[in-house]
């Protein structure tokens, strides 16, 4: 069998082709733009890569076309797969048919949180020796790639709200029918296919209702929006987690690198692990019982997280140069962007460390750039005590600098902002790069140009 995948460079088709690969069908694909992680694991899978546009793909007579959500009318490639009648599939109606109809999923849904969680989930039953299947939006340090077969039945999977295909705007979760479901938080988000937080609840509730009644639903118990999502119809178990909640936790350090985990009260054990944030903790509280509903032992599971390393582009350390760290983080929206600075925060108090916290972000995701968040992004950078920001001037928006507690500083171009960042670094900041994307290989330039 062969498949060709349209917009193989994105974290999931590029998990796809992985699967695919490791199912022993032919695996060949396409994109515009590919850069690592998923550039490396392609390449290490021995999956070939050609060029948006090339439509020679279609003179091998791939038995389908695997359509990624990025690719639209009018694009090259799907004009020529439609021209040419051939059989094609989005990427979940293709996991959902090829491998997830016969598995044990487990979906991570939410507007934050997502990767983080389901590479936790990954890892307990990884850890409990249950080899399971999965499909990250990121890459978890205790695997080293965003996607892998594994065994059945257990196959965990990162469920985006975000539309299916051209062909099909429902979310793509919908395709996925999971029989654990963690629901982690719920905001208005991807402003460019959804006009209201409704509209988002409306897509939440069709997942809710593919969940079988012997299944189960982990959710927080401090998201209004997502109980009104329950509310309107819920045919599953729920277990909630937060203060006063069936999984709650007792914290022994401020930054959440080491908590008590309790069920309905009882100590279930103690995490000790290199992540923090309180974000975090939530995270664990979800993933340990979506593992239990899997059949791990509840100390089984907190046992594992000790063991976790975490996620790459997480608060990764870059390096560090002039005695100024460099950390790369995938936080774009406000919400996310708060908690990883309230985090690193939280972890320099805990160290004792005085020096200064410096955020450096652009507005990569649609939503961004379309000014959606604009005036709720300055409460995000109140624990920096420096902001940079690229905004480019075709947005048309701009920040108020009087509306952020520190320093801003904003640049229209990758060079530009790389100057100013070198020139205002000192010995002792810490300085936070959030971005979904490449942001311009900003990271490694700011380091060479501080060993330079």
């Amino acid at each position: 069998m062969k498949i060709h995948i349209l917009g193989i460079a994105g974290t999931f088709m590029g998990g796809i082709a992985q699967l695919a690969k490791a199912m022993g069908i032919e695996v060949s694909g396409s994109d515009k733009q590919i850069y690592p992680p998923m550039s490396t694991q392609l390449e290490q899978a021995g999956i070939a890569v050609g060029a948006d546009d090339d439509c020679e793909f279609l003179k091998v007579e791939p038995d389908c076309v695997v359509i990624g959500n990025a690719k639209s009318r009018g694009h090259a490639a799907v004009e020529a797969t439609l021209n040419a009648q051939q059989d094609y599939r989005s990427g979940p109606q293709w996991l959902a048919e090829n491998i997830l109809k016969d598995r044990w999923v487990v979906a991570v849904a939410g507007t934050h949180g997502k990767t983080s969680t389901a590479s936790m989930v990954a890892w307990i039953l990884e850890d409990a020796g249950l080899n399971p299947g999965f499909l990250i939006g990121g890459v978890p340090e205790n695997f080293g790639v965003s996607a892998r077969l594994g065994e059945a039945p257990f196959f965990v999977v990162e469920a985006d709200e975000y539309d299916t295909a051209f062909f099909d705007k429902r979310s793509k979760f919908v395709h996925y029918r999971p029989r654990t479901c963690i629901l982690n938080n719920l905001e208005f988000d991807h402003a460019d296919i959804f006009d209201s937080l409704a509209d988002i609840q409306k897509q939440f509730h069709h997942l809710v209702r593919t969940i079988p009644g012997n299944g189960l639903i982990v959710m927080p118990k401090d998201d209004s929006a997502l109980d009104e999502v329950i509310e309107q119809g819920c045919w599953t178990p729920v277990e909630r987690q937060g203060a006063g909640a069936e999984w709650s936790f007792r914290l022994y350090q401020d930054d959440g690198s080491e908590f008590e985990v309790l069920y309905k009260g009882s100590c279930m054990g103690r995490v000790v692990w290199p992540l923090n944030g309180l974000h975090n903790v939530r995270n664990a509280l979800s993933a340990i019982a979506a593992a239990v509903h899997c059949g791990v032992p509840s100390r089984i599971a907190v046992e594992a997280l000790s063991r976790f390393k975490g996620i790459r582009r997480r608060m990764t350390l870059i390096g560090e140069a002039q005695g100024i760290k460099i950390y790369d983080d995938f936080a774009h929206h406000p919400t996310a962007i708060t908690t990883t600075l309230n985090g690193a925060k939280a972890k320099m108090r805990a160290e004792g460390d005085a020096g200064r916290l410096i955020a450096v972000f652009e507005p990569r995701s649609n939503t961004m750039r379309m000014g959606v968040h604009s005036q709720t992004l300055p409460a995000a950078f109140d624990e920096a005590d420096a902001v940079f920001a690229f905004i480019d001037p075709a947005w048309n928006w701009q920040l108020d600098e009087n509306a952020f507690a520190a320093p801003l500083t904003v640049a229209n171009d990758y060079d530009s902002l790389l100057e100013q960042l070198k020139n205002a670094s000192q010995p002792g900041d810490r300085v936070v790069i959030m971005s979904n994307g490449a942001f311009g290989g900003i990271h490694h330039r700011l380091l060479q140009a501080l060993q330079g």
